[in-house]
């Protein structure tokens, strides 16, 4: 926009430069003509009123000095007096040469009667030539100047209007066709010079919208490649695990005798077995649960109602999840805290989960009271994380390098759950590792 003013001021300047040329041109000519007029009457009555005077001898109007070319003619338009300076004058003067001439001339007059006439060789058409001969070069210079700014405005409103706005076209085709790769060249100079650097960022955007979409469909085919190996494993164990039951039972059915007794190695063997079945069946429910709460994440029904909270409420969560006994727990503040208290316990199980599975050493759990939060530091003492990778685990679907090497079952769902209902409870979990294990720090709002 501020080309076009520019380009509008310049054209104005031209405009004005072009009309006060014309008018310095032509502003004195009406004045000139006028005054030469009244000078040329005032001369022929000077030179009319000498003649009279020295009729007699012309020859003495010599001494009277008038600059100017005139002739003095008699009635019958012979020259009386002659004073011409000027190399190509006539032959032959006379009143009717005058008159078609346009020379201005006087009758000489005595006793009322005309002995002759002066003459003055000065054509007042010149002045008229000149007139038209200058006007015409001045409208011609302002039509030159007018038509010049015409074309150079035409040619800014090409460049600045015309080709960005063809470029435009051509490049929303382009991303409409899902063509993100090639940029669109921004000039700032012209008036979609902004317009330009807005439509690449949306098109980078929407490559990158592209790929994180393409990402998460390959992540998504991932998952489910993984929870079909996930579920597969303990549905097989569970599957073998129940035959083998119904294989001892059926023996025992098939003694046809009316009381069955089991002696206790059987009856711990089958509580083995049912045990077995229980963690199985408990690990296929993490695996839904959690599949099942990214899902309603992503369509934004997960619903959490924090409500206040003795800090205590953490011991009782901890010890509820702890089922290996691994944690040492170090002393809680007594404050209120702002919590979901079940899905409180989703956070701090999967923290614990992870643990177990990953790090299988004991778990210090520590607390730290910051202004507004309660710091709540679970740390283990396993191989930790790289730092190039802390920031990553936290995201859906990502395991760590090592972790995905392993060889042991997970989806990536536990601590990007995790960190999504510590936000949805205006706290939050932020990933540490110094090479001593892992710290998930849960920051709690206080009430």
């Amino acid at each position: 926009m501020r080309g076009y003013i520019k380009t509008v001021i310049i054209m104005a300047v031209i405009f004005l430069l072009g009309i006060l040329l014309l008018i310095l041109k032509t502003k004195d000519l009406g004045a000139a003509a006028d005054r030469d007029s009244r000078e040329q009457v005032i001369l022929l009555n000077q030179i009319a009123g000498c003649a009279t005077e020295k009729a007699d001898d012309l020859k003495e109007l010599e001494k009277n000095g008038f600059h100017c070319d005139y002739v003095i003619v008699d009635t019958t338009d012979n020259i009386l007096y002659s004073h011409i300076e000027k190399a190509n004058a006539p032959d032959n003067i006379s009143v009717e040469y005058a008159i078609q001439k346009r020379y201005p001339y006087m009758y000489l007059k005595k006793d009322d009667k005309i002995w002759g006439a002066v003459i003055l060789l000065d054509d007042v058409t010149d002045e008229i030539r000149s007139f038209r001969d200058r006007f015409i070069l001045g409208a011609g210079v302002c039509c030159f100047l007018i038509l010049t700014a015409c074309i150079g405005y035409g040619l800014f409103i090409r460049r600045t209007v015309i080709l960005p706005f063809r470029n435009l076209k051509d490049f929303a085709g382009s991303v409409a066709e899902g063509k993100l790769d090639a940029p669109l060249d921004m000039d700032r100079g012209n008036m979609f010079g902004a317009f330009s650097e807005s439509f690449d960022i949306m098109r980078e955007e929407l490559a990158e919208s592209k790929r994180r979409e393409l990402e998460l469909q390959k992540k998504e085919k991932e998952l489910v490649a993984s929870l079909s190996h996930d579920l597969k494993t303990p549905v097989t164990g569970i599957k073998v695990t129940t035959e083998f039951l119904e294989m001892r039972l059926s023996s025992k059915i098939d003694t046809k005798e009316e009381k069955i007794f089991f002696d206790r190695e059987e009856i711990v063997d089958m509580l083995e077995d049912t045990t077995g079945i229980r963690q199985k069946t408990e690990q296929i429910d993490t695996l839904v649960s959690d599949l099942f709460t990214s899902t309603l994440d992503d369509l934004g029904e997960f619903k959490v109602f924090p409500g206040d909270e003795e800090s205590s409420v953490l011991a009782d969560i901890v010890r509820s999840y702890d089922t290996k006994g691994c944690v040492r727990m170090g002393e809680i503040p007594a404050v209120v805290i702002h919590i979901d208290r079940k899905r409180m316990g989703q956070v701090i199980g999967n923290v614990i989960a992870n643990s177990y599975k990953y790090a299988d050493t004991d778990i210090d759990i520590a607390y730290e009271l910051a202004e507004g939060y309660l710091e709540m530091q679970i740390k283990d003492h396993g191989p930790g994380v790289p730092r190039s990778e802390l920031d990553l685990i936290i995201n859906k679907f990502y395991r760590g390098k090592d972790w995905e090497n392993s060889g042991k079952d997970g989806n990536g769902l536990g601590l990007y759950i995790a960190r999504s209902l510590m936000k949805k409870m205006d706290g939050d979990l932020i990933a540490e590792s110094d090479g001593d294990g892992l710290m998930i720090r849960l920051v709690i709002r206080l009430s």
